[in-house]
């Protein structure tokens, strides 16, 4: 009798402890099913990714993008405020746009690399999701025009050609680069940032014996807010960080080619600023390459108008293909009707004969940059961290 009941007591102690061996394993393979699923999430697009690319063109890309019209004109409001001030604006700014870069890039990973506009959609609902797509659109409308009315002027002073028939040409050759794809974009900048690179220290290495320690030691505070706005349109490149962590594929890898493409152009501004102010101090030009010409005539036109070649046409692809991007999902539209919608406006109005580079850069870093970039960002990781 003892016995039958030690018995019955054993199989009930062995029934319980299968049972906590079948729920123990039950509640490993689902933490290791969450474990997949985040990993899913991480790597899937809701776009399909056309392309893959490396890190380097994913850098290089993202570099291009921000170098472009606007290192142009930094070293002219640079002149407005003096070195020192201009420094620590360009820095402030930097850190400021790096973090809201580094929250959009996590937001896209978590929602399987989604645009800005899907974000923004996602969190503060369909009306944060229009502000953020149409904040973008008047951004890039704004920024592809300056760059098809600065390559105009660049083409017309190179090759002695009609101004608008160098814009034309321009537009062909990018907007083609663009339609054609991530890869090809990845390809063309990575050479172009390699070019860019050299042109950058040759320009340097020319202005330098020209340069004069006190030219640029002086302190003034009326030009703070346009050497803040040009900053911002200078390092303004988050809306291709969606499109450059889908080719790349890897959160970490992407997160670590985002910091480095907001440190390398900040090195490479600061350098610019520093010789130029030096040698022209608050006589910089507005188009601050233009000042070679002074020096060096011919060669230092030809120097001089190279940079903004190179420079605006990699700020044009990477701007243009992250707008059709965005267009093709907040839109739903097919590539060829997201294609035409970014790269056919500017080109219209600028044959409409607005054609003012600095009016419309301007305009577009005042309104869509400050809005898409620091804004909006902020508000989206608040909105998510209080929900919580």
């Amino acid at each position: 009798m003892v016995d039958s009941k030690i018995d019955k007591i054993s199989l009930s102690q062995k029934r319980k402890l299968l049972k906590r061996r079948r729920l123990r394993r039950e509640r490993l393979f689902l933490q290791l099913m969450r474990e997949q699923i985040k990993i899913f999430t991480l790597r899937v697009s809701t776009i399909k990714v056309e392309k893959t690319i490396t890190p380097k063109e994913g850098l290089a890309i993202l570099i291009g993008t921000q170098i472009g019209a606007g290192v142009l004109g930094l070293p002219y409001v640079a002149s407005k405020v003096g070195l020192i001030p201009a420094f620590g604006i360009l820095v402030a700014v930097m850190l400021l746009m790096l973090s809201t870069a580094l929250i959009i890039l996590k937001l896209s990973a978590e929602m399987r690399g989604a645009q800005m506009s899907t974000i923004a959609q996602k969190t503060l609902g369909r009306i944060g999701g229009w502000i953020m797509y149409l904040s973008i659109v008047v951004m890039s409308f704004g920024a592809l025009l300056a760059y098809i009315a600065g390559m105009g002027s660049v083409f017309a002073s190179l090759f002695g050609i009609n101004d608008t028939i160098g814009a034309l040409i321009f537009w062909i050759v990018a907007s083609l680069i663009i339609y054609l794809g991530l890869e090809a974009s990845g390809k063309t900048e990575l050479i172009m940032s390699y070019v860019m690179l050299i042109l950058f220290i040759g320009i340097a290495s020319m202005l330098l014996p020209h340069a004069k320690l006190d030219n640029g030691l002086y302190v003034e505070l009326g030009g703070i807010l346009s050497m803040a706005g040009v900053a911002i349109f200078s390092l303004g490149c988050h809306t291709v960080i969606p499109d450059v962590y889908k080719g790349i594929g890897d959160y970490d890898k992407t997160k670590k080619v985002v910091i480095g493409a907001f440190l390398i152009p900040t090195i490479i501004y600061t350098i610019f600023m520093i010789v130029f102010l030096l040698v022209f101090g608050r006589d910089t030009p507005q188009i601050a390459t233009q000042g070679l010409e002074i020096i060096y005539g011919t060669l230092g036109n030809i120097v001089g108008n190279a940079i903004p070649l190179i420079a605006i046409t990699t700020s044009y692809i990477g701007v243009g293909l992250a707008q059709q991007n965005n267009s093709r999902e907040f839109l739903r539209l097919r590539k060829p009707v997201a294609w035409a919608l970014t790269a056919i406006p500017p080109i219209a109005v600028y044959f409409l004969g607005i054609k003012n580079f600095a009016d419309v850069l301007a305009f577009a870093g005042d309104t869509g940059d400050l809005l898409a970039f620091i804004i909006l960002p902020i508000l989206i990781i608040l909105v998510r961290k209080f929900s919580k």
